[in-house]
């Protein structure tokens, strides 16, 4: 019953879930300890399964631990965002067009925040 609930719940909501159970750990984690971390109720096969599809796209590495394996968050949720902004920059030919739609929708807090950052050389 716990599964079709699972099933009705946004594409990433369940990711999620995962990556915050990942985020909150001081290290490693089975997919048993996720899944008992997690506010929702999931198999373990279904946990299982989200990582590994975490691990596939590179949000997430993982050690051996005993038969199977423990994993933790490549990237903080900072990280993360950034990386998708980049992931859906890189789709597009036409990169100045992008950035230019990008920045004219940008509030003013938001637009004074990139150029600070750019003045600092981008935060790095």
């Amino acid at each position: 019953m716990a599964e079709r609930a699972a099933e009705r719940r946004g594409a990433g909501e369940l990711e999620a879930s995962v990556l915050a159970a990942l985020w909150s750990a001081d290290g490693p984690r089975t997919a048993g300890q996720v899944q008992r971390a997690l506010a929702v109720e999931l198999a373990r096969t279904t946990v299982t399964t989200i990582l590994s599809r975490l691990h596939d796209k590179g949000t997430v590495g993982r050690e051996r631990a005993g038969r199977g394996f423990a994993y933790f968050p490549v990237r903080d949720a900072h990280g993360l965002t950034a990386r998708r902004m980049h992931h859906e920059l890189d789709k597009d030919d036409d990169r100045q067009s992008v950035l230019a739609r990008f920045v004219s929708d940008l509030g003013p807090e938001d637009e004074r925040i990139l150029r600070d950052l750019l003045e600092e050389g981008g935060g790095r």
